[in-house]
């Protein structure tokens, strides 16, 4: 069954408090009718109209029937009875707000929970149970923030503690004197960093509450490409993009791994931007080998490599699609990935603009 307007619990209440209202003014009016209709009136009952503008003293004189005395006092009460309708539709109206507005307040809040672990608390305000939700959130929010600001601290432990002793190896590799020992040490120790330095991006990213504010998308995608144009790698960038409500650290991440990606396995990328009436789209093409259609959703995952198209040498370990993803997720939107029909393969960043 379809439903008309929107499905909130103050429509469901307006709507609850408007059918009541009227339910009531029509059993009073059915009442009344079926009341005075059973009247038995005596023959040739009348009754004394005083027509307006005429002295009281010359009464004209009308004789009416049972049911024309009904229908004239329905017409009479009709005017008091629209009031009283609207008295009390505006007052379903204001009592059902007041019921909402705590419930409204809560999503509201779980909302921006969801975007900034750093947003303020909302008020303890409203009736008993609404103030007992709102402490119980307040309470969970201080309790995530708490565990999330312990990982960042331990994080920083990690970091420290293991980059120490793999600096320590790189520095005994170089005394080894077999040439093709030390280059596969080399790599192994640089597989080593790789993996640590993109794990603890992943886990960065979900630690920091990093501000929106309006971002420029377009500066970012011409800086992204003169970057690679530096080290002698093409990207191109075509179509433009409106200032978004971003976390620029996040967005500039899952961009360059998008950019990076198309790079590694392409050798060149090609960044188009597109305009839509409520959301941007950001599509990174390459020429490379593509993704087997039935691993294009599993490559997302965190640590999943294709060896076919994907080797040590090229330096992947798995993340960078997961670190997008991630981002991309963060900012209301999503990220989808398929293959083109010239070759190659496509990555579409899809950012609704509703902040």
């Amino acid at each position: 069954m379809r439903r008309i307007g929107p499905d909130t619990l103050f429509s469901r209440l307006f709507a609850l408090l408007l059918g009541v209202v009227i339910a009531s003014h029509l059993s009073v009016i059915l009442s009344f009718a079926a009341f005075t209709t059973g009247m038995v009136l005596p023959p040739g009952a009348t009754q004394v109209l005083v027509a307006p503008g005429s002295p009281s003293s010359t009464p004209i004189v009308q004789f009416l029937h049972p049911e024309q005395v009904v229908w004239k006092a329905l017409g009479d009460l009709w005017p008091v009875m629209g009031m009283m309708l609207l008295v009390l539709v505006l007052a379903a109206w204001f009592g059902a707000a007041m019921v909402a507005a705590p419930i409204r307040r809560l999503s509201d809040a779980a909302a921006g929970l969801a975007d900034n672990l750093d947003s303020p608390p909302i008020a303890e305000a409203g009736p008993r149970e609404a103030r007992r939700a709102a402490r119980i959130f307040n309470r969970m929010q201080d309790r995530i923030s708490a565990q999330l600001r312990q990982r960042s601290v331990f994080l920083a432990a990690v970091s420290h503690d293991l980059r120490t002793p793999l600096t320590r190896l790189k520095l005994r590799v170089e005394r080894v004197d077999d040439p093709d020992l030390k280059d596969r040490l080399r790599g192994d120790l640089n597989e080593m960093a790789s993996l640590l330095n993109a794990a603890l991006d992943v886990l960065r990213g979900e630690v920091d509450s990093e501000p929106w504010q309006l971002f420029d998308v377009q500066a970012l995608a011409d800086s992204l490409a003169e970057d690679a144009g530096e080290t002698g790698r093409t990207v191109t960038v075509c179509g433009h993009a409106l200032p978004l409500m971003a976390q620029p650290t996040l967005l500039r991440r899952c961009l360059s791994n998008l950019i990076e990606n198309a790079l590694r396995y392409g050798q060149s990328a090609r960044v188009i931007l597109k305009e839509e009436k409520s959301a941007l789209i950001i599509d990174v093409e390459d020429d490379g080998p593509g993704i087997p259609e039935d691993k294009l959703t599993a490559v997302c995952e965190p640590f999943v490599r294709l060896e076919s198209s994907r080797n040590k040498s090229s330096g992947g370990v798995g993340l960078g699609l997961s670190i997008a993803r991630e981002a991309a997720v963060r900012h209301g939107g999503t990220l989808t990935l398929h293959n083109r029909e010239e070759g190659g393969l496509v990555a579409r960043l899809f950012i609704p603009r509703h902040r």
